[in-house]
């Protein structure tokens, strides 16, 4: 059905052949339908799709947003049936029941629901991905916070004194706990509804908290009582595979889950003794939600090509630079992603691996046994490789390899922790890597921060005084037309105001002006003042462009940017 549904949208001018099979390979990879990869990567617009297939098929389409359906609606149709098919009851009208579905044509589906409900089944056509939301929303079977601690005595599960150690039969024990159990699922699933990019398990003295951090931003969202502070880490750490009787050394694992439609969605586990406990740390990796369309990430066009023109050079080196969770490995895969052609021997080095990425030789770190950034390196060379990605430069002698790897021939792709792309090269000179190799191997370096978007549901004009755009650095004509946005918060942002996150960049390519400032042994400063008048836009220009377009605010460019 996809393939035919597919050439179909081409035929209607919906969708060019190349975005057709962009589609087709990233729904491959996820495993999602090609119609909800179409939505959900932006190429096609839910209502436009929707439109199509009522047309197609001839049947009504609906918006799903605008109905609230009866839980006795609801019950007709079991949970894993309707996760199965992607289906979802609307409503009942005697010996009829009207279904929602993305996909019309599934007669298997529509057989299975009569022989289930009993009922004669009518069909509405809606988008997958509003489907999946409301299916979500309606067949919530985690329970709430507040129902799970009903009932339920804090007193049932005994901790250990502080001085004690605890028994390890009695931590598997009380992790086995229902309330346990169930108040973790609640936790995790609770996080893939909201977006959260991480989960923080904190305990303190009197407290225990857990936080998400939602577009960047970290909200408190539960204090589960502080008597199950070690029986909810030990359900943790067991579903990650630790060793629960270590509590003493930080520890690194995953947990992966299937949720419905045959998504899964990886939590990356991070374990660190703290004076109270074992805080954990949970990133959550979903592949369905990877861009790997640079062009859709936030780079300005004249930026996009001056990157492009960095990373299709033949050898050379390419830095992304930021702050842990700016996004420089989105960045970095997405370029990957535009190199990964058959005739190409790509091979990265990372620490941890976040995605896979297929046709790209990925290679996970492991210090404890000395297969560290360096030693990979080595070992990439002589694979006889083409590309070379390395997770991050840390040391001289990461440095230096990729150096000499990128003067031999390779393009090498990394990282470094900078506060902006002219300190990326003092950071290089600091680290031992002589003047001369950095103008000689270095092709761009790339500075990224990821700022809040405007919920584009509740979104409104918003007005501000032109003096204080003037003052964050906006030029003066720009600053007086400026059209604003705000968001002023509803049930899709979580009364935030924000929904999703956009890259700010500032690329500077390595031109020969610059790469003799360097080798003169100039102050970053120096150095950045030169890229500027040489046309360089910088992280705050590229947040106040943000801004003037509406596309976030003005608190935002602020938390994300300095001044120039």
């Amino acid at each position: 059905m996809s393939d035919r549904l597919g050439e179909l949208l081409v035929r209607e001018n919906l969708i060019n052949l190349a975005q057709l099979k962009e589609a087709q390979a990233t729904a491959r990879k996820t495993g999602d339908r090609l119609t909800y990869t179409l939505t959900k990567t932006g190429i096609v617009g839910e209502r436009d799709l929707t439109t199509f297939l009522s047309k197609h098929y001839g049947v009504p389409s609906i918006n799903l947003d605008e109905f609230e359906i009866d839980d006795d609606v609801i019950k007709l149709i079991p949970r894993e049936l309707a996760h199965r098919h992607q289906v979802l009851p609307i409503n009942r009208a005697g010996s009829s029941l009207i279904v929602a579905m993305s996909d019309p044509s599934n007669l298997n589906a529509i057989d299975e629901l009569k022989f289930n409900t009993g009922y004669h089944v009518e069909v509405v056509v809606a988008s997958e991905e509003a489907i999946r939301d409301a299916i979500a929303r309606y067949y919530d079977e985690s329970a709430t916070y507040q129902e799970i601690m009903e009932g339920f005595n804090p007193e049932d599960v005994e901790v250990a004194e502080q001085e004690v150690e605890p028994n390890v039969v009695d931590l598997e024990k009380s992790s086995e706990e229902a309330p346990v159990v169930r108040l973790v699922n609640l936790i995790l699933v609770d996080a893939i509804k909201k977006n959260a990019s991480d989960i923080h398990i904190e305990p303190y003295e009197k407290s225990f908290r857990v936080r998400y951090r939602i577009d960047g931003v970290l909200y408190e969202i539960m204090n589960p009582p502080l008597k199950l502070k070690n029986a909810i880490t030990s359900r943790m750490k067991i579903m990650s595979q630790l060793d629960i009787a270590e509590r003493r050394l930080p520890q690194d694992g995953r947990i992966k889950i299937k949720m419905g439609g045959g998504r899964e969605m990886d939590f990356r586990v991070s374990v660190l003794p703290t004076l109270f406990g074992e805080k954990i740390v949970l990133r959550l990796l979903d592949k369905s939600n990877l861009q790997l369309d640079m062009t859709k990430l936030g780079f300005e066009p004249a930026q996009i090509d001056v990157f492009k023109e960095a990373i299709y050079k033949p050898y050379g080196m390419v830095l992304v630079t930021g702050p842990t969770g700016s996004g420089k490995t989105t960045t970095l895969y997405s370029a990957l992603s535009d190199l990964n052609k058959v005739s190409e021997n790509i091979s990265t080095a990372e620490d941890p691996v976040e995605f896979n990425l297929g046709g790209i030789n990925q290679c996970q770190m492991h210090d404890a046994i000395g297969l560290n950034f360096a030693a990979a390196l080595r070992s990439f060379l002589r694979q006889d490789p083409d590309i070379i990605m390395v997770g991050e430069i840390r040391d001289f002698e990461t440095a230096e390899i990729a150096v000499k790897a990128a003067l031999t021939g390779h393009l090498v792709l990394s990282t470094l922790h900078t506060n902006d792309a002219p300190s990326t090269v003092s950071r290089l000179l600091n680290m031992g890597v002589e003047p001369f190799l950095v103008t000689a191997s270095v092709n761009a370096i790339l500075a990224q921060r990821l700022a809040r978007r405007v919920c584009k549901d509740c979104a409104e004009p918003h007005s501000v005084d032109p003096q204080v755009l003037i003052d964050l650095g906006m030029k003066p004509e720009v600053a007086k037309t400026a059209q604003l946005m705000k968001g002023a918060g509803c049930r899709t942002c979580n009364e935030t105001g924000y929904k999703g996150r956009v890259a700010l960049y500032e690329i500077m390519p390595m031109s020969d002006e610059l790469k003799d400032l360097v080798l003169q042994g100039v102050s970053s400063v120096e150095l950045k003042r030169e890229a500027i008048n040489l046309g360089m836009k910088t992280l705050r220009q590229a947040a106040l462009s943000k801004l003037a377009e509406g596309v976030t605010t003005v608190s935002e460019v602020v938390r994300c940017s300095v001044g120039d």
